[in-house]
């Protein structure tokens, strides 16, 4: 029996669901309802941070960036995201982290290509962003690793799961402002002594599935500089929005 007869036998018995209202679907991922009520993140945006800008941004040259990050100097240089995380996402990205649903990282993982195509095409080494251990141990996976490890199967790139270690169990940063986040993770990570040499002169992308203030990701790309990189990018499933940021999301989403 060939693959292709056994890929329809078993859709047959196991039809696509939607990943977020279970609707059965033609193709995996979302049904129709469910795409339109989600908030891509896609050009015209600001090259640092990946968000939205205002409708005039449509003329502006390449390379603009948002009044947040113009003469900006911290790491990651450029952040991209699928998804605006909000009430529509949220369950998503629930049903991934704390639900097992490793079915459905392969479409969160398309998504993620498309969003981080231009950081794909420079980046050598594909780094999520690690778990301590005994949360690891608790949880089984970790869903940055999973997505990871998709994103650069499907673009030939290299990822190394363990370069980085959380080398002590910080708080979940629920609940903390921009200021304590970073304090929860300063010091935080480290790069394992056996890929240092797989990471000297090497541009790095950074895979997490939420990102919120970003401070997480900071420390990582800190770490990684420190350790020889050539450059570090962010690519996130999805990303909280606050403030002008937010406002200047909701006016492109009114374009649409």
């Amino acid at each position: 029996m060939g693959p292709a007869i056994l890929s329809r036998i078993v859709d047959a018995l196991l039809p696509r669901l939607c990943l977020s209202c279970e609707a059965i679907v033609a193709t995996p991922g979302l049904c129709a309802a469910c795409w339109a009520r989600q908030r891509w993140l896609a050009p015209p945006h600001c090259a640092a941070c990946g968000l939205p800008a205002a409708a005039a941004a449509e003329a502006m040259a390449p390379g603009w960036t948002c009044a947040a990050c113009t003469g900006r100097r911290g790491a990651p240089r450029r952040t991209r995201a699928a998804l605006r995380y909000d009430p529509a996402s949220r369950e998503l990205a629930l049903r991934l982290k704390h639900g097992d649903a490793l079915h459905a990282a392969p479409s969160f993982a398309r998504w993620m290509r498309a969003a981080g195509s231009e950081l794909l095409a420079e980046a050598d080494l594909l780094v999520p962003v690690p778990l301590h251990w005994t949360r690891l141990a608790w949880r089984r996976f970790n869903q940055a690793a999973v997505l990871a490890r998709l994103v650069a199967r499907d673009c030939g790139r290299r990822c190394i799961p363990d370069l980085l270690v959380r080398r002590r169990r910080t708080a979940p940063q629920g609940g903390f402002g921009r200021a304590a986040r970073r304090r929860n993770v300063a010091g935080a990570f480290e790069v394992a002594a056996r890929h240092r040499a797989a990471l000297a002169g090497r541009r790095v992308l950074l895979v997490d599935d939420v990102l919120t203030t970003g401070a997480t990701l900071e420390a990582c790309a800190s770490v990684l500089l420190a350790a020889g990189a050539a450059g570090v990018d962010a690519l996130v499933l999805m990303r909280v929005a606050r403030g002008p940021r937010l406002q200047a999301l909701e006016r492109s989403a009114r374009l649409v």
